[in-house]
């Protein structure tokens, strides 16, 4: 895997990956133009998470209809200022065996996200899960 960033003035920075996907970064303390990198950061462990979580509720054919992952995080005072703690909210709604989906978040956490897993080695990482709609509890 390869990724660049080129720096256009102003703390203004785009990235680009392998697979030729561009993103924008915006280094000034007002964030206004775009995410910072510790931003997308926190939004690639919610998308790394989500996708597990989905797999793995499909493959047990349960009738996810929404997932939303939010990551609230806190970070070190000082530099380097790495996360310490994220609580993760996963909302979920559809015909959902509870079972099924507090084993998928688990799952997720603990083998599959590798977001996840490199951000333990700063972070506690902690979560819950908000039922929305129909669900069957098991």
């Amino acid at each position: 895997m390869i990724a660049h960033s080129e720096w256009h003035g102003n703390g203004y920075f785009e990235g680009q990956s392998e697979s030729g996907h561009c993103i924008d970064f915006d280094a000034t303390p007002e964030h206004a133009s775009a995410p910072s990198p510790m931003e997308v950061v926190l939004m690639g462990l919610c998308a790394c998470t989500s996708v597990d979580v989905v797999t793995i509720l499909e493959k047990k054919r349960q009738r996810l209809t929404g997932l939303r992952v939010t990551a609230k995080a806190e970070r070190a005072a000082e530099p380097p200022r790495t996360f310490t703690a994220i609580k993760l909210t996963y909302t979920v709604s559809g015909d959902l065996d509870r079972k099924a989906v507090e084993d998928a978040v688990r799952l997720s956490k603990e083998k599959y996200c590798s977001v996840s897993r490199m951000l333990e080695k700063t972070a506690v990482i902690d979560y819950e899960i908000v039922y929305l709609g129909e669900e069957s509890a098991s």
